[in-house]
C-alpha cells in the first residue's frame, strides 16, 4: 500500500454521499458550516449606534472610575466588564506601577480630588464613539481619551489614554 490510498472511513463517507455534481458533471465542494457557524455566533458582534444607549453617562462614570483606580481608591475589577482585554491589561499594568510608587514613598492610597470638566464626544463611524474629558485636579489638568465601540449590544472601551 502506498501513501496515496484513502482511509476506509474517508472512502466510505464519500461513497455514501449523494451525487453532488452539477449539470456539467463537476463536483460541488462540501460545505462545512457547523464549525464556521459556531465560531461566528460566539465572536464579538458589532452593534449599531441606534441599538446602543446614550454613551455620555457611561463616559463620565468611566472617567471618574479610571481616575480613582489610578489613585488606588477603586479596584480595577469594578469596570472590567466595560474594558477590552488590551485596555484592561494596560490599565492593570499602569495601576501596578502607581501602587509600587506609592508603597516606595510610604503613601497610602487616597480618594483623589478632581472635578470633571468639559467632555467632547465624536462619532467617526456607526457604533463607534471617541471622546476626551478634561479632569481638573488641584495641581494640574489632565485629559482622559477613550474610544468606545458597540460590541454585543453594549459600549466597550477599546482604547484609553490618560494624558
Amino acid at each position: 500500500m502506498g501513501g496515496t490510498a484513502m482511509p476506509a472511513r474517508a472512502a466510505a463517507r464519500h461513497d455514501d454521499e449523494p451525487d453532488g455534481g452539477d449539470a456539467a458533471g463537476r463536483a460541488r465542494p462540501i460545505r462545512r458550516l457547523a464549525a464556521l457557524d459556531v465560531e461566528d455566533r460566539f465572536r464579538a458582534q458589532p452593534t449599531s449606534s441606534d441599538d446602543l444607549p446614550n454613551p455620555r453617562p457611561l463616559i463620565l462614570n468611566l472617567t471618574r472610575c479610571v481616575m480613582e483606580i489610578l489613585a488606588g481608591a477603586r479596584d480595577l475589577e469594578q469596570i472590567a466588564r466595560w474594558l477590552d482585554a488590551d485596555v484592561y491589561t494596560s490599565l492593570a499594568w499602569r495601576t501596578a506601577i502607581r501602587t509600587r510608587s506609592r508603597q516606595a514613598r510610604g503613601a497610602a492610597p487616597a480618594r483623589p480630588r478632581f472635578v470633571l470638566g468639559s467632555t467632547r464626544i465624536q462619532s467617526p463611524a456607526d457604533g463607534v464613539v471617541e471622546t476626551v474629558t478634561v479632569v481638573h485636579e488641584p495641581a494640574r489638568a489632565k485629559a482622559v481619551a477613550m474610544r468606545l465601540e458597540g460590541i454585543d449590544r453594549r459600549w466597550r472601551v477599546t482604547a484609553l489614554k490618560v494624558l
